[in-house]
């Protein structure tokens, strides 16, 4: 059968209304709403709006010469102002951005995600910036590292808190802290101690959640582990397969107990949907010594893949005695949802592409990209996997030996990239005259001439240094 677009019309249900779309733009003006109250200025509340429509609109790079030109300014100064020099207390916002996530996705049994993501940069300048390894390029980089928690729940998920990790290169240099605008009290801190103070004001703020989970970094870090077991949280971290694990009186590792598993152990579950479908694995745990909370316990959860059976993950499990494997397989799937969460926030909200350099600059964009990304979740978490409301084309067919009939099915869609084409054309609100345009690529041209200029001049005059040496 051929699909021609007005049988696919013809044989799917209503689309997405204009009730729903329109929605979405309420979502974004009770945002703006709620941040009003943190910037004393008139403009400065105009300039976080366009600043957020921008980061939801479809430019190609989010960074404040795009933005001003997307949402109609002469110049990029005014953005620029908002996030270097204007007055606004980012951690306010940041407070508040979580209260608006608990109201509209909180949840009992939400799951905190813990995990860093890397930030590419060039020269020296950019605070925190050295060549360390980054998850995201995979290889050593020069680059920023930013610690996040994620809040993942079955209404969808989002971003919580920042911390920017400060390697010790730049916390036993204070004149180059000084010249970056880091605050004086702040000191070197792991990644794991960043996470922990997060986590603090996370349990201080009473958000609503049944679980903690996060990759080997935090799991492998004892201290992050017994200061969660004291404050009576339940978590799900993965560890290295080297990771001491005392049964009885005798230290094991983590391969080596997974090495005495008996069939009989194994047991089949998905971890969650993936793009293929379920994502199946063989799991078992092994309980080890818990002395400190008699109703809870404590155990090593092992993942072996299907395909590469020497495939294994670790995890150390601590949760009332009652949970169920089901339960912690469960929560170690979740675990996805801040890789996704990054990749959806990078590739569709800009939060990899400001261009500050110092501290407060960094913590201002993070804030209002966890806005904007919340707004875009809201607004897709619901669609983007859904058919075009309730059906799909659906032909059926056999098997070429006509033995297993086989289901084939057409969905409609909304994917996130299409999500952020709407609402970005949704709060677009003007049109922008052939001179506005033509006098925006005057304004580039005219700067980036400057930088060429001046970026030459240091290169020459370098040369001369070396070649006077």
């Amino acid at each position: 059968m051929t699909l021609s677009y007005q049988s696919i019309l013809a044989t799917t249900a209503t689309p997405i209304a204009t009730d729903d779309v329109e929605r979405w733009a309420d979502e974004f003006d009770q945002l703006n709403q709620r941040l009003a109250p943190y910037f004393k200025r008139i403009e400065t509340k105009q300039h976080v709006q366009d600043y957020l429509q921008g980061l939801l609109s479809s430019v190609e790079r989010k960074n404040g010469w795009q933005i001003a030109e997307q949402v109609g300014d002469a110049n990029p100064y005014a953005i620029q102002h908002l996030l270097g020099r204007s007055v606004w207390d980012a951690n306010l916002v940041r407070d508040e951005l979580q209260r608006y996530v608990v109201e509209h996705l909180g949840h009992s049994a939400a799951v905190v995600v813990i995990d860093e993501t890397g930030f590419l940069k060039k020269g020296n300048q950019s605070v925190g910036v050295q060549r360390q390894y980054s998850g995201t390029a995979g290889r050593i980089e020069n680059c920023q590292i930013g610690v996040f928690l994620s809040y993942a729940t079955p209404q969808g998920y989002t971003f919580l808190d920042r911390e920017l990790y400060l390697p010790k290169s730049w916390t036993d240099d204070p004149e180059r802290c000084q010249q970056a605008g880091v605050p004086d009290t702040i000191q070197f801190a792991t990644k794991p101690q960043l996470a922990r103070q997060m986590l603090q004001r996370l349990f201080a703020a009473q958000v609503p959640h049944a679980w903690v989970s996060g990759d080997e970094v935090y799991g492998s870090d004892r201290r992050l582990r017994l200061w969660l077991e004291e404050q009576g949280e339940a978590y799900v971290l993965a560890v290295s397969v080297k990771e001491p694990l005392w049964i009885g009186y005798e230290p094991y590792r983590a391969d080596t107990v997974a090495a005495n598993l008996t069939t009989s152990d194994w047991v089949r579950l998905s971890c969650g949907d993936g793009t293929k479908g379920p994502r199946l694995y063989d799991w078992a745990r092994v309980q080890f010594n818990c002395p400190t909370a008699p109703d809870w316990q404590r155990w090593l959860l092992v993942r072996r893949s299907l395909s590469e059976p020497m495939d294994y993950a670790y995890y150390v499990v601590f949760a009332p005695a009652s949970t169920t494997l089901e339960e912690m397989v469960s929560v170690a799937g979740t675990r996805w949802t801040i890789e996704t969460g990054f990749e959806t926030a990078k590739g569709e909200v800009g939060l990899d592409h400001y261009e500050v350099r110092s501290w407060q600059g960094w913590y201002r964009h993070i804030n209002p990209d966890f806005g904007s990304s919340c707004v875009f979740n809201r607004c897709s978490c619901s669609k983007r996997s859904a058919r075009a409301k309730k059906g799909g084309f659906t032909q059926p067919r056999t098997s070429a030996n006509q033995q297993f009939p086989i289901q084939t099915q057409l969905e409609l869609t909304l994917s996130m990239p299409e999500v952020r084409r709407v609402l970005g054309a949704l709060l677009r609100t003007w049109a922008p005259s052939a001179t506005y345009i033509l006098n925006w690529s005057i304004w580039r041209r005219i700067h980036q001439a400057i930088a060429r200029f001046h970026h030459y001049k240091r290169r020459c005059s370098s040369t001369m240094m070396n070649l006077q040496l």
